[in-house]
């Protein structure tokens, strides 16, 4: 009989073409079906996952799902897993689900962070991890601008020009930020997002902060629904996946 099981994992996006697997390419997809199918002494098992990730993109708490036929306990799931997948990526949870789980379409909302070094000085160990923006910030105008950012919105103008969904309607219910040190954290909780969405609005509340637009502009942003009134997209090695809810 067949078991669904759930696995949250974690991976260093520096190295990959992105999550989905791509001809040619090393993906974290590609590497957790070629872990399967040694475990599974050759046959091909799909991974289905809560959402891709592109190149240089960083995961905490990605989630996937796949179906075996083998009986294995969770420990031995994550075990026999993390022994067969590279160094960048490891699994920090497993367990069985109910057959109706879907990484994807049960998910309920899904967490985003973004890092950014404000230093002056660039950090040659941190280049991978995080966006260096070593200009002057004026943080309460960012706060005041992502507090626009909540709520439901058609967020057209904050994703790319390849989106290709129509309906661009979604709900944040957190978009905020800390800073500690030299380390500038936004945190964004959604019940999704669009291709590129938060690194457009990371982008843009930087601008925001470096006084090249006003905090009113978001707001005209949101309400043109055309890509070219929001900022320019921040780099993806700041961008973490960072915890996907599910209703349990």
């Amino acid at each position: 009989m067949s078991k669904r099981i759930k696995c949250t994992l974690s991976y260093d996006g520096t190295h990959f073409f992105g999550y989905q697997i791509q001809p040619g390419k090393r993906t974290v997809q590609g590497e957790l079906e070629q872990a399967l199918e040694q475990i599974h002494k050759g046959k091909a098992i799909r991974v289905t996952a809560s959402g891709r990730t592109d190149a240089g993109v960083h995961a905490y708490g990605q989630v996937i799902h796949f179906d075996t036929f083998l009986s294995l306990s969770p420990e031995q799931w994550k075990k026999a897993l993390n022994a067969l997948l590279p160094d960048d990526i490891v699994i920090k949870d497993a367990q069985e689900a109910a057959p109706s789980f879907h990484a994807r379409f049960s998910a309920t909302a899904k967490e985003y962070r973004y890092k950014v070094r404000i230093a002056q000085e660039r950090d040659v160990f941190l280049r991978h991890y995080c966006y260096h923006y070593p200009y002057p910030l004026d943080m309460e105008a960012m706060g005041r601008a992502l507090r626009l950012i909540e709520g439901t919105h058609d967020f057209t103008s904050f994703c790319s020009a390849k989106t290709d969904v129509d309906d661009r309607v979604r709900t944040i219910y957190k978009a905020d930020m800390t800073v500690r040190d030299d380390l500038l954290e936004f945190c964004f909780i959604g019940n999704g997002f669009l291709y590129n969405m938060v690194r457009i609005i990371v982008g843009t509340i930087l601008e925001v902060g470096q006084g090249k637009r006003s905090v009113d502009s978001i707001s005209s942003a949101l309400a043109a629904k055309d890509r070219r009134f929001a900022g320019k997209t921040a780099p993806p090695q700041g961008l973490y996946l960072w915890k996907v809810y599910y209703d349990n």
